[in-house]
């Protein structure tokens, strides 16, 4: 084994205990302090407080973050991997802001209930049409420039779809309800938003593994991927459905959150190194472990209302990305229009 596999193997294995311990605290935090002893009880005793309190209204909420967060980290490291692009990322292609937008039409006009089936299909529908309208656009060859206001049109679009729906929505009450769903938030999920969200997680996860091979041979270039036996039109297709489907369905059950699938990968690139196939399993790893942690810091944070986590992932996410501009900034000066 080279050095360089044994760095990934290590990154890999302490990530995984990361999320296992940060997943454990999560069942700890909340309005009712729990001591580790009574969390480990309270899983296996359902009819005691303790109980009630970890297997009903944290345990859901807890593996939400987990596995929203492992989702939107792999589906970075995937679209890094796809565009050959540092700064790929779905909540910057428009793939959140269009989910949102087609869930937010399902719930405001009574199409189907908040835990329907529909919610998800509708918000996969959205990133959908955003991520694969962005990569038709885009084209084979973008620069850096294009691709990210192809992106940014996108995302302001979406954005404004939104808005509209919020001031045309019959019920205002609704409305309000929408608009602060629409933050990011994992208060009050139970194991119905599981239910929902789950098949559609793993669908993703199934497709975007199944092309993580490509995404090292597309460093060539997509000419010389192609003469070495890479469908590139598949990969895409396969990545831009894999990657609607785990944002969709993440929207749907907790909202807006961005920068995820920004910070995670960049989090563990360099002790990966550049071959964006070993990035994928330790970028959902710390995607998991990013998204739990500002979970509980949300929970931690004194305040008349829970602060929504969205808002706490902007807040790491925009100085985060606002630094890889400038890393960038001279690619992006010298990128051609």
């Amino acid at each position: 084994m080279t050095r360089a596999a044994r760095n990934g193997f290590g990154l890999t294995l302490g990530l995984a205990a990361l999320v296992v311990l940060l997943a454990l605290a999560s069942l700890m935090v909340g309005p009712a302090r729990l001591s580790p002893g009574d969390t480990l009880a309270g899983l296996f005793s359902p009819d005691s407080p303790a109980g009630i309190i970890v297997r009903e209204i944290r345990l859901p909420r807890t593996l939400l973050a987990v596995l929203i967060g492992g989702t939107l980290g792999l589906s970075g490291a995937a679209l890094q991997g796809l565009l050959r692009n540092p700064l790929a990322e779905p909540a910057l292609f428009g793939a959140p802001q269009a989910a949102a937008a087609a869930a937010a039409c399902v719930i405001a006009f009574g199409l189907f209930g908040a835990t329907s089936f529909a919610v998800p299909v509708a918000g996969i529908a959205g990133a959908l049409v955003s991520i694969g309208g962005l990569v038709t656009i885009a084209g084979r060859r973008a620069s850096l420039t294009v691709t990210m206001l192809a992106g940014l049109a996108f995302a302001s679009f979406a954005g404004a779809m939104t808005a509209l729906i919020l001031n045309v929505a019959p019920n205002p009450y609704t409305a309000l309800e929408i608009a602060f769903w629409l933050l990011g938030s994992l208060e009050d999920r139970s194991a119905d938003h599981l239910l929902i969200a789950v098949p559609f997680f793993v669908a993703s996860w199934i497709l975007l593994g199944l092309n993580a091979r490509a995404f090292r041979v597309l460093t060539l270039g997509e000419d010389a991927a192609a003469s070495l036996g890479v469908a590139i039109d598949r990969v895409r297709l396969m990545v831009v459905i894999g990657v609607a489907l785990g944002v969709g369905a993440a929207v749907a059950v907790a909202g807006s959150i961005g920068f995820v699938g920004l910070v995670a990968p960049h989090l563990v690139r360099r002790a990966v190194g550049s071959d964006p196939a070993k990035l994928c399993l330790p970028a959902a790893l710390a995607g998991a472990a990013l998204l739990t942690a500002a979970d509980i810091a949300v929970r931690l944070v004194p305040a008349a209302i829970e602060l929504k986590v969205g808002v706490v992932t902007a807040l790491i996410g925009v100085p985060f990305f606002l630094l890889m501009i400038f890393s960038e900034r001279g690619q992006l000066e010298g990128a051609p229009t």
